[in-house]
């Protein structure tokens, strides 16, 4: 259970005691996909890493929708706890996921269908295409069980139990590496197995998630619940801020497969995968802080608490730029050897070695921008947050894409970040500075 006065006299070490095992489970759940990396670029080749690439979109359009479910519940539930109406916030609980289960599922059956138009799309090499459908085609039957784990895990943490969500995100990734390695090297299953890897070790550990909720948790049960047309419009409106940017990263990660298929081809997009690695670590580490704050701030919000919530705010603030600061430091030391971790080829490493350090700039603003997102989505400030999510994924970050790339070659895509991020660091300080002045 949540406790004001801890939050009150311990605000750094009751935000690292959310966000550590947050971002520990963030940062497990992008090894996986870097795993898979490590297997597709030294077992497969460089039109797997391009394929896996291509695909990306798709993973995002799957997290929009989780994200925007998961944070807008739990964020409504968060301060209904805080308010002390315990089984209204359950009710929350158990609407969010069912919507979460349904909404996932039935974009599978969608996308069942347009896998191949997609792959054809790129007018990429046939290989290329042939691995795109291959994985994706399995793929999209683990994403929506990643998405409810993910939603599932936001609860979790909501009443105070961070810790479990870092322990089953552990087995998550020992269980991906253990199928990867099966599949991949002894049964040369290919990209097909690396899929399957992916499906297998997620749907073990939602298993384990139900049970937690059927037998251990103390505050959101699985029960029947009468369906709230307001609670569903509070979600959906309290989480598009997430939606957005998810969605943003969705539609500019196309953008960005075009342009850089463009000016640099297959390798070129090899080289992009490579440093987006980087970046979805990081980009794991502020939404785990993120995350893990979330609970914080509505529940200190819910209880009228105004000022903690932003002083929770500031402090992560700090944390997140040192944590950018760090990411920067270590990467631009190892970025030869990182490189190599998944091609050999000169071509790619040549293309990476610039493009990291440009690419990496950007974190320290990302950082800024994606708490104070999540802030005001915390706070049930749905349109400051949507406002700043709207610019960093999609507005201002599209006009970069399509501007950047065509002034300075494959520089400007390494720049798109750096840009996109400077520009929205002015709103999310902007809404910061306006919100303090009205309290």
């Amino acid at each position: 259970m949540m406790d004001l006065e801890k939050i009150q006299q311990h605000r750094g070490q009751v935000i690292l005691q959310f966000a550590i095992p947050s971002i520990i489970a963030m940062v497990l759940v992008s090894m996986i996909t870097i795993v898979d990396g490590f297997f597709i670029g030294n077992y497969i080749g460089t039109e797997g890493l391009a394929a896996v690439n291509l695909g990306l979109p798709i993973v995002y359009l799957y997290l929009a929708i989780g994200l925007m479910i998961a944070v807008g519940g739990i964020s409504i539930a968060g301060r209904l706890l805080g308010a002390g109406e315990k089984e209204h916030s359950n009710h929350v609980f158990c609407q969010t996921i069912a919507f979460c289960i349904v909404v996932t599922f039935a974009l599978t059956m969608v996308m069942l269908f347009l896998l191949h138009p997609i792959s054809d799309w790129f007018q990429t090499n046939a290989v290329t295409r042939e691995f795109f459908t291959l994985y994706y085609g399995i793929l999209i039957f683990e994403l929506p069980l990643m998405v409810i784990g993910s939603a599932l895990d936001m609860f979790i943490r909501g009443e105070g139990n961070p810790v479990f969500v870092m322990g089953i995100n552990i087995i998550t990734v020992v269980l991906n590496i253990v199928f990867d390695y099966i599949f991949v090297v002894p049964l040369s299953l290919g990209v097909t197995g690396i899929a399957w890897a992916s499906l297998l070790s997620v749907a073990i550990v939602l298993i384990i998630r139900i049970f937690y909720f059927i037998r251990y948790s103390k505050i959101f049960k699985f029960e029947s619940f009468q369906f709230n047309k307001r609670v569903l419009k509070e979600t959906i409106f309290n989480g598009g801020s997430e939606f957005i940017g998810e969605l943003s990263m969705c539609l500019s990660m196309t953008a960005y497969n075009y342009v850089v298929l463009k000016n640099a081809g297959v390798e070129g997009l090899a080289a992009f995968t490579i440093i987006g690695y980087v970046s979805y670590i990081f980009s794991m580490i502020i939404v785990g802080f993120g995350q893990g704050i979330v609970p914080i701030i509505s529940f200190s919000y819910g209880a009228k608490q105004y000022l903690l919530s932003e002083q929770v705010r500031n402090t992560t603030i700090k944390m997140v730029v040192g944590a950018a600061l760090a990411v920067f430091g270590f990467m631009s030391l190892t970025t030869r050897w990182y490189c190599g971790l998944f091609s050999d080829s000169q071509v790619v490493v040549q293309l990476v070695t610039p493009g990291l350090r440009l690419q990496m700039s950007s974190f320290a603003f990302a950082g800024v921008n994606t708490i104070a997102s999540f802030y005001f989505t915390s706070i049930g400030k749905a349109k400051e947050s949507a406002i700043i999510s709207a610019s960093r994924g999609l507005v201002v970050l599209m006009i970069a894409i399509f501007t950047l790339p065509a002034l300075l070659g494959i520089t400007g895509v390494w720049l798109v970040s750096l840009t996109t991020e400077s520009v929205t660091l002015l709103f999310s300080l902007l809404y910061i500075k306006r919100y303090k002045n009205e309290k």
